[in-house]
């Protein structure tokens, strides 16, 4: 039983030093969860570009083993092979995930979703027999 009547509560000077201690605490948070994000998407736009490479190997791989066939079968999708790697309508097929990127064939371009600017990784076949894909990304608008 209480004695006096008095009610129990927070002052408003203590409300006052919580949101301002909030407030400094979300000034410093802030910035640094907004820079996570750039550095995921770089992050998975240069893995992008890891899994192209990985992917255009296996299918040049399977071409030498198999007597340089017109195309290779991967995972069941069926690889066309210009100069010993893939050509640009089939290097996505080579990829078993493509979360997060679109693909445009007519160009090579993997392009980010998401990115502001140009987040991207570039797959050119190669131009003539023995010579490697040019393969790079640009991570200048993630």
């Amino acid at each position: 039983m209480r004695a006096s009547g008095k009610q129990g509560g927070f002052t408003l000077i203590e409300l006052v030093v919580v949101i301002t201690i909030l407030g400094i605490l979300a000034a410093f948070a802030v910035p640094r969860f907004a820079s996570l994000e750039v550095q995921a998407r770089s992050a998975a736009t240069q893995a992008l570009e890891g899994s192209v490479r990985s992917g255009a190997a296996l299918a040049h791989a399977l071409w030498l083993a198999q007597g340089q066939p017109a195309t290779v079968d991967m995972e069941g999708a069926t690889i066309t092979i210009v100069n010993g790697y893939p050509d640009l309508a089939s290097i996505d097929d080579t990829l078993s995930d493509l979360s997060g990127f679109g693909y445009t064939p007519a160009s090579g371009v993997f392009d980010k979703t998401g990115a502001s600017g140009t987040c991207t990784v570039t797959y050119v076949a190669p131009a003539a027999p023995n010579s490697a894909p040019g393969i790079s990304s640009n991570l200048g608008g993630c």
